[in-house]
């Protein structure tokens, strides 16, 4: 495939994961089939390696792909899709839990809890149909003398959820736990970027105030529950820490 490489023309990233999510939904790649290696697609592609990873990294969050090292890139199978694998975390830090680490208190400035029907991005992330019902919780929170973060979570309607913005002022998790909902599978990412006109409106920030996004999907299957959040967080006020445990 010959990319188009204009000024006009999306990045080449994004060309390379579009071919490569069409092979997939036009069976062109099965699920459970291996995709060919990163050099292979350079050569197809006629690209970087750094363009192919970052085309692959957006297919795997997206769910098409899996990494199954040291085996490779595989489409991904449904039937794999909440099995537990080296590729997730199987424990959530959540904001509550980071700030008690760090010896502070986590408080909620504000909450809303809403039912909203999602457009087809969402949707994907929960793997549910575009237009489908789902609750929309936003909260800006922060410790008792700052602002930190604001939270936009989308949450499927299988569980019932309290109408009332109050039980939303503690910890998700905690919340969630207490129903018996337990976290089986998470994935997430963080990016830099600016914040949108929402954001600054809720984190009463400027435009030119940079901010960590932080996307997170997680699920537990037994109770049919899937969650999408996006966390804007002030970048001068947030340091996020990743604590690794290795045997050798």
């Amino acid at each position: 495939m010959k990319l188009d490489t204009s000024k006009e023309a999306a990045p080449l990233y994004i060309q390379v994961k579009n071919d490569i999510k069409m092979k997939i939904e036009n069976k062109v790649w099965n699920p459970g089939e291996k995709i060919p290696s990163e050099l292979d697609l350079c050569k197809t592609y006629d690209v970087s390696r750094i363009t192919v990873r970052e085309a692959i990294n957006e297919l795997v969050w997206e769910e098409y792909l899996i990494r199954k090292r040291p085996k490779g890139t595989f489409v991904l199978d449904q039937s794999e899709q909440f099995e537990d694998s080296n590729n997730y975390y199987t424990h959530v830090k959540g904001f509550t839990f980071e700030m008690n680490e760090l010896g502070k208190q986590a408080t909620t400035k504000k909450a809303e809890i809403l039912i909203v029907k999602v457009d087809s991005t969402v949707a994907k992330q929960l793997n549910i149909s575009a237009g489908k019902n789902v609750y929309l919780l936003k909260r800006v929170r922060g410790t008792e003398d700052k602002i930190m973060v604001f939270f936009k979570t989308y949450i499927k309607t299988t569980i019932n959820l309290s109408s009332n913005p109050k039980d939303y002022y503690g910890s998700l998790y905690e919340l969630l736990n207490d129903k018996g909902i337990k976290i089986s599978k998470f994935k997430e990412y963080l990016e830099a970027g600016m914040p949108t006109e929402e954001v600054q409106k809720e984190l009463n920030i400027s435009a030119d105030t940079p901010v960590l996004k932080r996307v997170r999907k997680s699920y537990c299957k037994e109770f049919d529950f899937a969650e999408y959040t996006e966390c804007f967080y002030i970048g001068d006020q947030y340091r996020y820490y990743i604590d690794f445990n290795t045997t050798i």
